[in-house]
């Protein structure tokens, strides 16, 4: 399974920004796909997740409500759409892929907001 994320950059606090992540190779369903982030200095955390079955999502709780994460019709691509950024969502996030109890990575878009 390959992962390529894209819709990084730097936006201004309180502006937006789209993160896409496509799947491609040997996807199945049922399958859950989202994001997690990482700081500098700072443990890895999961930002959003959507699930193929069901679509039921899950957020960390500093996303909710400013976050949206969503999927293609296909169940191949997930977006993020995160609106009111603030200088604290300053990360590389990454996109993930569960399937068949095993976990995959795309390499990470980095995402920088200023103050």
């Amino acid at each position: 399974v390959q992962l390529q994320a894209s819709g990084g950059g730097l936006v201004q606090a309180g502006g937006s920004l789209r993160l896409s992540c496509s799947a491609s190779g040997n996807i199945f369903p049922p399958n859950t796909m989202g994001w997690y982030r990482q700081a500098p200095g700072k443990e890895r955390e999961l930002v959003a997740s959507i699930g193929s079955s069901s679509g039921t999502t899950n957020y960390g709780d500093s996303v909710k409500g400013r976050f949206t994460v969503s999927r293609d019709n296909a169940k191949t691509t997930v977006f993020l759409q995160m609106d009111s950024l603030k200088p604290e969502d300053t990360a590389i996030y990454y996109c993930y892929r569960w399937q068949r109890n095993r976990d995959y990575w795309g390499q990470g878009t980095l995402v920088t907001v200023s103050s």
